[in-house]
């Protein structure tokens, strides 16, 4: 499910061909940078020319830096947070050192692997997977059980892990608690599983998306149970599991890692660091496809055992 629409549709304009709004444009009051002199003036006159551009008014409040590096020397790499309607979301933008030139979009480095940073905030391990553990290709599944859009990805995965045996599938959550009212309570509840049987995750996992439209805000609880219970759980275990600290903080911890990558909306995936915002499966496909092919023959290895999960810290 799409979160946060209307802001996407805002701070999309950056990365879009016109704007979509219409306000009078507003002198460069937001400007927030905490710097020296000269950086705050930088800002404001940075900011004055995107209000400009896009027709952002006084409706819309800006929030530009602070000034950091980029992939290119000549240009800083600039944070930038719009907030509309009392929604807010954010992205980076590249303004030239000398001030006069603005860049929107993505900016890479030629000489470096452009999916490194993104790998190495995954965090994969302590998670549900199902491949080998040295695997030539990761697939890293942020997922909502409540989500609409993640239950048709679910189809798409089971299809891929057919046809590509030799791929590493990662789960991790991202409850979009705002709209789904009991998908934390089923992150919950498949983390539990997880801790007690790494095996018995993934039958809780396709339960609840394969019985999704039946689940409610009121049943959730009695369904994690009879899910568990047909996956052979231990229901006292289980039941304790549910209320304790360490199941919330592993679930927090995916969060936060998804924050980090920068996702609202599920699901999203990353194939080897790639992402599929939306999960779309011609593009996993792709993706999957071009890595395998691009790195030689998959390995032979055996899925290796899981540990028990260790709560992050």
């Amino acid at each position: 499910m799409r979160k946060r629409i209307a802001v996407r549709g805002v701070i999309a304009m950056l990365f879009a061909a016109a704007p979509v709004f219409a306000q009078a444009p507003a002198s460069a009051t937001d400007a927030t940078a905490s710097g020296s002199p000269e950086e705050v003036q930088f800002l404001k006159s940075a900011e004055e020319f995107i209000r400009k551009l896009f027709a952002w008014g006084p409706a819309f409040q800006v929030k530009l830096g602070p000034l950091a590096p980029s992939a290119a020397a000549d240009f800083y790499s600039v944070p930038l947070q719009v907030t509309f309607n009392g929604q807010s979301d954010s992205g980076v933008i590249y303004i030239s050192k000398d001030g006069k030139t603005l860049l929107r979009g993505e900016m890479f480095r030629t000489d470096t692997d452009p999916f490194a940073d993104t790998r190495a905030k995954e965090h994969p391990d302590g998670n549900p997977s199902k491949g080998p553990a040295d695997a030539r290709v990761t697939v890293v599944e942020f997922s909502d059980f409540q989500c609409p859009h993640c239950r048709q990805l679910y189809g798409a995965i089971r299809t891929f892990e057919q046809k590509y045996p030799q791929i590493r599938v990662v789960f991790k959550d991202f409850p979009i608690t705002s709209i789904h009212p009991w998908a934390m309570t089923a992150a919950l509840g498949a983390r539990c599983a997880y801790t007690q049987s790494p095996d018995a995750f993934w039958a809780v996992h396709n339960l609840i998306f394969e019985n999704q439209e039946v689940i409610s805000a009121t049943n959730v609880w009695d369904k994690l149970l009879e899910y568990a219970a047909s996956a052979s759980l231990d229901k006292d275990a289980f039941k304790a599991c549910m209320a304790s600290p360490e199941a919330q903080k592993a679930v927090d911890a995916n969060i936060a890692d998804g924050k980090a990558l920068q996702i609202n909306s599920t699901p999203t995936v990353f194939v080897n660091g790639r992402p599929v915002i939306g999960g779309d499966p011609n593009t996993l496909q792709q993706y999957i496809e071009y890595e395998l092919g691009t790195q030689g023959a998959p390995p032979t290895a055996k899925s290796a055992p899981q540990a028990k999960p260790k709560p992050k810290q």
